[in-house]
């Protein structure tokens, strides 16, 4: 019994020392609303540029939204970057009438790969995303929070 006991809070210990490459930043939106001039940034430490990582939109809304999908401007600077580099994506929300994202109750997250391939970060330092919603609504309703993902994929 005590070596279980024992054993199990080692296998707890040492997982909780392992890094996971896994970053994720989300901005909350006042009144459940996202005005276009609002453009939250969230940024990142990137110190392994010798992996690859998958880039996620992560939004969370509530059964009230009114669109299948939305278009967001995205737009990455990295170290040392004078400008940033700009993307715009349609983002599928909805297929047949029902939400893509997980639920619970009235309130949905989606977890939108971005990127075909896995990306690779140059160099070493601080990489800021600002995301814009380019919808014709604004502001655009039922919005909670808006953020993103990046996961390490293991390939070298």
């Amino acid at each position: 019994m005590k070596f279980t006991l024992a054993f199990i809070l080692s296998l707890f210990l040492l997982s909780s020392c392992i890094q996971t490459g896994l970053f994720e930043k989300n901005v909350t939106l006042k009144d459940h609303a996202w005005n276009a001039t609002y453009k939250p940034t969230v940024s990142f430490e990137i110190t392994d540029t010798s992996s690859a990582y998958n880039v996620f939109f992560v939004l969370r809304h509530t059964d009230a939204f009114h669109y299948n999908n939305l278009w967001v401007k995205i737009r990455s600077k990295g170290p040392g970057d004078s400008t940033a580099n700009a993307q715009q994506f349609d983002l599928p929300l909805a297929s047949d009438n029902k939400w893509t994202g997980t639920g619970m109750d009235d309130i949905f997250e989606h977890r939108i790969l971005l990127t075909k391939r896995p990306v690779r970060f140059p160099r070493a330092g601080q990489y800021e995303f600002s995301i814009e919603h380019i919808m014709r609504e604004n502001p655009l309703a039922e919005v909670l929070n808006v953020g993103i993902r990046l996961e390490k994929t293991g390939q070298p």
